[in-house]
């Protein structure tokens, strides 16, 4: 009559070992979920800290691409404006405004601008250029009525403009004609810029060109993502640059 108090006392040791056996299950349990969560906070970590040092050094680029004036502009215009002061000074002024406007776009905070400002920003370095081109510039306007929610990378337009003069009408003693197509629809603005080619089998477009079309190329990855378009090469005897990408964002 002894067996059920020696079945009850085994009972109770299993039931005491079950119970320290689950807790030390438990125990690891949460231990092996400590270290996961740590190395999951420390790779989020570590790709936050990896995500600001890319926008540092994307900020850095896209200032140093706004601050790309080239120097023989800045002496150009200082000329003209120099050989205007005594024959029009209403013209230098208003030269020297311009210039301004432009030296102010290019030492702002990067950031976006509505695109009428861009275009006004690009009609004001036209008119520099006009300057010391005459005749042989001419600028052709193909612009939409656009929705105020349309932006721009500021300064994202000028090296474009500045490009087409640059390598297409400089280089042409006849000169030619820079047309600037924008417009709206689908939710997307598209730019197109036309100029000639020159003549002259001599002139290429030179490495400098090719590094602002990389930093806009940049600069549109870090604002719009995948979702743009750029697409800047010669067709026949026209070089055709074009840049797409959605209005709101």
């Amino acid at each position: 009559r002894t067996y059920p108090v020696a079945l009850s006392v085994a009972a109770g040791q299993w039931m005491i070992n079950s119970q320290e056996f689950n807790y030390w299950q438990v125990l690891s349990n949460v231990l092996l979920t400590a270290i996961f969560a740590g190395i999951v906070l420390r790779y989020f970590y570590i790709q936050q800290q990896l995500l600001r040092q890319e926008e540092a050094e994307l900020k850095s680029r896209i200032q140093a691409l706004q601050s790309r004036i080239r120097p023989h502009f800045l002496f150009n215009c200082m000329n003209s404006i120099v050989s205007l002061i005594g024959s029009d000074p209403e013209k230098a002024e208003r030269v020297v405004e311009d210039l301004s406007d432009l030296f102010r776009a290019s030492l702002a905070e990067p950031g976006m601008v509505p695109v009428k400002h861009e275009l006004a920003l690009c009609r004001r370095y036209f008119s520099i250029e006009q300057l010391r081109l005459g005749p042989r510039l001419k600028l052709e306007w193909n612009v939409e009525e656009l929705p105020d929610s349309c932006t721009i990378p500021s300064l994202l337009l000028q090296p474009i403009v500045e490009n087409a003069i640059y390598h297409g009408i400089q280089p042409r003693a006849e000169g030619g004609t820079v047309e600037i197509s924008v417009q709206a629809s689908d939710n997307r603005l598209t730019v197109i810029v036309r100029n000639p080619l020159p003549k002259s089998t001599e002139h290429t477009r030179k490495p400098g060109n090719r590094v602002a079309m990389e930093n806009i190329r940049h600069r549109l990855g870090a604002y719009y993502g995948v979702d743009w378009v750029f697409n800047a090469a010669p067709h026949g005897d026209v070089y055709i640059t074009e840049i797409s990408y959605p209005i709101n964002q």
